[in-house]
């Protein structure tokens, strides 16, 4: 009996030994050896082998792409603007030992110094170019950090910028702002239109005004036309009458005369006539009739 429990325990240690000495890494992974608590190789993904009870797996690094999600922070901008801002940086861990034993939390270290760097290329920006530049800050920021975390063992592949936005109380101030903007072109916009309005309007009254004093004047023209054909008329109808009557009085006087009573007999068979027309040399008149 005693020599079964030996051979069982030399089986087992035996096992267990074969155990400490054979490790299988799976892909992705790296694990870093130390031998008496110094670092002693880097295990690659596969079969290994390690001196039993000497070599003690220290860490287990992960090489495929790492995400690191930086949190979000309020980040003054060159002319004392508020802006929240948070990120993404993606990284790769291309030498292990020094991931491990440069710094004492990569995923920590790396986090603080994407939010310092971010801090101070913002607080460089004016609040618009800040908004309106991710590419830019992006490119920025991955090569302010690259050259600390390379000294780490670590590539950085990329930084995103997630979000990027003014305050709570930056909004509000931007969107009043946008609303005076869009009031003021409404008001320029408005004004130039009365200002076409009123030139148009302006150009009508001219041009109308224009085209009525060349309607006057051509009136006036046809008028003065039309008084120039009476006076001819008229100067020669005097001609013909004095050239008929000559030097006799009476057929003149006659028809002076007859023109007279037509004018009176007219204005007395008016209805709105209130006067009583007498010849000027009533006398005279008076003796004609009874032929003295």
């Amino acid at each position: 009996m005693p020599g079964l429990i030996l051979a069982f325990i030399l089986l087992a240690l035996v096992l267990v030994t074969i155990f400490l000495g054979v490790r299988i890494v799976p892909q992705g992974y790296k694990w870093v050896v130390q031998r008496l608590g110094k670092y002693h190789k880097t295990l690659n993904p596969g079969l290994n082998f390690v001196i039993p009870y000497l070599d003690t797996i220290a860490y287990k690094v992960l090489t495929k792409d790492i995400s690191l999600d930086i949190p979000g922070q309020e980040v003054i901008t060159k002319d004392n603007a508020v802006i929240m801002t948070n990120a993404i940086a993606f990284i790769s861990i291309i030498d292990p030992p020094k991931a491990v034993y440069g710094i004492d939390n990569y995923s920590i270290a790396i986090t603080n110094l994407v939010q310092t760097s971010l801090r101070s290329i913002i607080g460089e920006m004016n609040l618009d170019d800040a908004l309106s530049s991710r590419d830019l800050i992006k490119s920025r920021l991955k090569e302010a950090i690259s050259d600390d975390v390379a000294a780490w063992g670590i590539v950085v592949k990329t930084v995103e910028i997630q979000d990027i936005k003014p305050s709570q109380t930056m909004q509000m101030a931007m969107e009043q702002q946008a609303a005076a903007e869009r009031s003021r072109r409404a008001a320029i916009t408005e004004a130039e239109g009365e200002k076409a309005a009123a030139i148009l309007s302006a150009e009508g009254a001219k041009e109308a005004a224009i085209r009525e004093a060349e309607g006057n004047l051509e009136a006036s023209r046809r008028d003065a036309e039309a008084k120039m054909i009476l006076a001819d008329a008229t100067r020669e109808a005097i001609s013909r009458v004095s050239e008929a009557i000559g030097d006799k009085q009476l057929p003149a006087t006659y028809l002076l005369g007859e023109q007279y009573v037509g004018a009176v007999k007219e204005m007395a068979g008016s209805q709105n006539s209130k006067l009583v027309l007498l010849p000027g040399d009533i006398l005279n008149a008076v003796r004609g009739l009874f032929g003295k």
